[in-house]
């Protein structure tokens, strides 16, 4: 059937995320708190979680509309509050940003076994069953849009940094959103995931403020540089929006060329 839609009103609209509801987790700093603004930019209503409440209600105060929930990711008891009080407060969820996460070098033969298991917990685990709580609400409500937050470093080894657990969990969370993505296909559930190169965030802090490290980021990434926090801005609403509406269980890799070499 014939349309009468002008193209350029369809492409004005296309990254628009307006009335939809969508949940950040990790937001108190870095990624999470650009994440969140950008989503509220395009019209979001958006609900923001991190274990650091104080950190929250300044960034809520900041994008009108914005509910902040205290959440520690490893407990599944926080998320399922998480998502209690997102449908009380909104009725629905259209789109989830897996970003919380820890990680830090310590060479492989003296990480220990809890320490290993909380950066899977954190990385992976919550990954999972916050995808699955809001899955299943996505399935019910016709759709929605999962959005993970992996990494360079779950597609190649970060050594001579050493982070067998980080690089473990981002891993796992890229292979997880492929299985996800083809599990919910049919139920309207699209799961895709953002793999960033070396961003300016508190955990990777270091590789822009230490002369040495920075010397590395820049002689082994092809661009040369760090990313700016912008630069994830379009892939993020790519991924949320109507945009990509026809992708699932795929990583899309914002790295300036690191995993291209």
């Amino acid at each position: 059937m014939a349309t009468t839609e002008s193209p350029a009103i369809a492409v004005k609209d296309l990254f628009r995320l307006d009335g939809q509801v969508v949940i950040v987790t990790g937001a108190s700093s870095g990624l999470g708190d650009r994440f969140a603004r950008v989503c509220h930019a395009a019209g979001a209503r958006v609900v923001i979680a991190a274990r650091r409440l104080d950190r929250l209600e300044v960034l809520a105060g900041e994008l009108p509309g914005t509910l902040a929930v205290r959440c520690d990711v490893a407990e599944d008891a926080d998320l399922q509050t998480l998502v209690d009080r997102t449908l009380d407060e909104h009725g629905r969820i259209d789109v989830l940003v897996n970003n919380a996460g820890i990680g830090g070098p310590v060479p492989a033969e003296d990480e220990t076994p809890a320490e290993f298991r909380r950066v899977i917990d954190v990385n992976l685990n919550a990954v999972f069953v916050l995808s699955q709580l809001v899955g299943r609400q996505m399935i019910e409500q016709g759709g929605g849009a999962i959005i993970n937050i992996a990494s360079m470093l779950g597609l190649v080894a970060s050594a001579p940094i050493k982070q067998a657990s980080y690089c473990a969990s981002k891993g796992a969370v890229v292979n997880l959103t492929r299985e996800l993505g083809a599990q919910w296909a049919r139920k309207g559930v699209r799961v895709n995931a953002l793999a960033p190169g070396w961003f300016p965030s508190e955990m990777a802090m270091d590789m822009f403020t230490d002369p040495a490290s920075g010397d590395f980021l820049r002689r082994n990434t092809p661009m040369a540089r760090g990313g700016e926090p912008h630069e994830l801005d379009g892939a993020l609403l790519f991924l949320a929006s109507a945009a990509s509406s026809f992708m699932t269980g795929q990583i899309l890799t914002i790295d300036g060329g690191w995993t291209a070499r």
